[in-house]
């Protein structure tokens, strides 16, 4: 395995793959939710922060912390040699800090690879992010912002900021857009009004790049909800929901009472849709027996009990395949 793996970073070095340009290559964009991916200090965050560190009830050690992260390297790695190429763009959600991001990037296998981070912190209760690497050997950052989801007054908390981040990437401009809409924490009819609120907030960052000349938009993430909710109609236009084709096919991204939900998408302007692809990615090594029937992601923890794996959601990835113009 450890062979194996010098072998795929060797390969990446040396077969980058082309940018993303006018000419018609390609690209790969990864969303991942790593599920509680917190550090294992203590930093007076809150319950969720001391809950996860060493010395909390969940006993998340260093030991532990660098186990993920070198099982979300292996992952990165495993896609690599799987699709042909790096991922030029990695999305995450449920990352505590920068401190994680860099640990992951820097202290893993993929300290030999040219990603760079783009992070900001948000005002979620947890203390949990979303997050952006990238390939600074593919993607050239323009500028980024989060876009804050309840405005002042709101009534509903604090939630996860919606990441922007604007490339150049080879003749064309590129904008990604991460997101984790709020849970079902309080049941629907307490918490739908929360992630109808975000994806009004997504629709507007949307036409605002639409307006500022961006026919290449992709947004993706965690929107805790299936693709066939009425709320996502409200992004048509400028977004495409790529998720729900595969959703109609039974396909998902966690397992809820033995059934797969797709809760994780992308959508892509419709000058996208005509070239791009989304895919769920199963990887072998972190996957496990579901009691109920056939397989599921390999958690951190189950309950209190420590599993050793990543999350409770696949990864998925968008294949872009721009046709010569």
């Amino acid at each position: 395995m450890k062979k194996f793996l010098h072998t795929v970073i060797l390969l990446s070095c040396l077969f980058p793959g082309p940018a993303f340009s006018a000419d018609g290559d390609s690209l790969l964009i990864m969303f991942w939710n790593l599920e509680n991916f917190f550090d294992y200090r203590d930093g007076g965050g809150g319950d969720a922060d001391r809950e996860f560190s060493s010395g909390g009830e969940r006993h998340w050690t260093g030991k532990r912390f660098y186990a993920k992260c070198d099982a979300v390297s292996k992952a990165i790695l495993w896609t690599a040699a799987e699709y042909g190429r790096l991922p030029d763009a990695i999305a995450v959600a449920e990352v505590e800090n920068r401190f994680v991001l860099e640990r992951l990037v820097h202290s893993t296998l993929l300290d030999k690879l040219p990603y760079g981070i783009i992070h900001y912190d948000s005002p979620d209760h947890r203390g949990i992010d979303v997050a952006l690497l990238y390939r600074k050997d593919v993607l050239e950052h323009v500028r980024s912002a989060p876009c804050r989801v309840f405005p002042a007054g709101s009534g509903y908390g604090s939630t996860r900021d919606i990441l922007i981040a604007e490339f150049r990437c080879g003749d064309g401009r590129l904008a990604i857009l991460v997101n984790h809409h709020p849970s079902k924490y309080g049941g629907e009819r307490v918490s739908a009004p929360k992630r109808r609120l975000a994806v009004e907030r997504l629709k507007a960052a949307a036409d605002s790049l639409v307006a500022a000349g961006y026919t290449e938009i992709v947004a993706t993430g965690d929107f805790n909800d299936t693709p066939d909710n009425p709320a996502f109609g409200i992004l048509s236009p400028p977004l495409v929901n790529k998720a729900l084709p595969l959703h109609c096919r039974g396909e998902g991204t966690i397992r809820h009472q033995g059934r797969w939900e797709m809760i994780d998408m992308f959508f892509v302007t419709p000058r996208m849709d005509e070239y791009c692809e989304m895919e769920t990615v199963r990887i072998p090594f972190l996957m496990t027996r579901d009691a109920m029937a056939g397989e599921k992601p390999l958690r951190t923890y189950s309950g209190p009990r420590y599993c050793g794996g990543v999350s409770d959601h696949l990864p998925i990835v968008l294949k872009v395949c721009r046709p010569p113009e």
